[in-house]
């Protein structure tokens, strides 16, 4: 049964491998997952952790990245893909959902979800995509603040505290690295710093800053696309693929939706897709079936 309906790994286990990757010689790359099917195929390649974004996540509903997401429901469906695989699980909870109080509470509500490990922003409440121009930062010590209760809720050491910083595309990088060096006192144990350009500038972070890092490398934004090797080399501990998986799963669906409203079938696209053979080997049909075997066909010997 172990792995079976849900993960094998304890969520305490989990955790602790995530804090113990963030100071081991290998980077942590973690994919975005849209759903808990796509958080079994990131474990399934080989990857060390899974991301849930709120821009993809906000995305799929059919909202905008503007904070209209609420806690239940971020709680709920990353629970969903935490619950789904044994790799540790990073979720973006944007300023926390509120004030310092109301990031405490998410706190302890992604502790309950089985969740690894979050990140909270500096920007004021709602927020914005971070690569998006027109952000708003709130001054220092309020995220300092918003930080310390986040961190004085946690009930689970290894639970994962990553503050973010979008400073640097409206300060400036010095701004951003001043910054991240009152969060690293703070508590977090993982900076973030949004909407850097250049590899130099990563470097320049990195120099200046002596906590674990993470890195976005999302498509599209105002950050170069830069190799996980690459990255690893300048020293960076994480890396996340945030929106990867939606823009990717987008683009074939609008592609294909277009080939059968023109052409009246599917018949074109079966090679472009995921056959009913691989999707029931990610869902692992067969051990579903030798469970079922096993619970249901069974013999009565003796009498009563």
């Amino acid at each position: 049964m172990a792995g079976l309906i849900a993960a094998a790994t304890s969520a305490a286990d989990k955790r602790a491998a995530f804090r113990a990757s963030l100071t081991s010689e290998g980077i942590t790359r973690l994919p975005g997952a849209i759903n808990p099917l796509t958080a079994k195929l990131i474990q399934e390649i080989g990857f060390e952790g899974v991301y849930v974004s709120g821009g993809a996540f906000s995305a799929g509903l059919g909202l905008p990245d503007i904070g209209l997401t609420t806690l239940t429901e971020v709680t709920a469906h990353s629970a969903q893909i935490a619950g789904v695989t044994d790799l540790p699980v990073l979720v973006d909870a944007d300023t926390g959902f509120g004030e310092p109080m109301s990031a405490a509470r998410t706190v302890l509500a992604f502790e309950d979800a089985g969740i690894a490990g979050l990140h909270l922003e500096d920007q004021v409440n709602p927020k914005r995509c971070g690569h998006l121009d027109g952000k708003a930062i709130v001054p220092t010590d309020e995220m300092v603040r918003r930080l310390r209760a986040a961190v004085s809720a946690r009930r689970d050491p290894n639970f994962v505290i990553c503050a973010r910083t979008d400073a640097a595309g409206i300060d400036g990088i010095d701004a951003a690295i001043e910054r991240a060096k009152a969060y690293a006192a703070a508590g977090s144990d993982l900076i973030f710093t949004e909407a850097l350009h250049t590899e130099e500038e990563f470097a320049k972070f990195r120099a200046a800053v002596d906590i674990p890092l993470l890195a976005n490398m999302t498509e599209f934004g105002k950050s170069e696309l830069i190799p996980a090797q690459t990255l690893q080399d300048i020293g960076y501990n994480a890396v996340i693929y945030p929106v990867t998986t939606l823009r990717l799963a987008m683009g074939a669906i609008e592609a294909g939706l277009r080939e059968i409203h023109d052409k009246g079938t599917q018949e074109g696209l079966l090679g472009r897709m995921q056959s009913r053979s691989r999707l029931y080997e990610v869902l692992e049909y067969e051990r579903y079936n030798e469970f079922d075997s096993g619970v249901f066909n069974f013999t009565l010997t003796g009498s009563q």
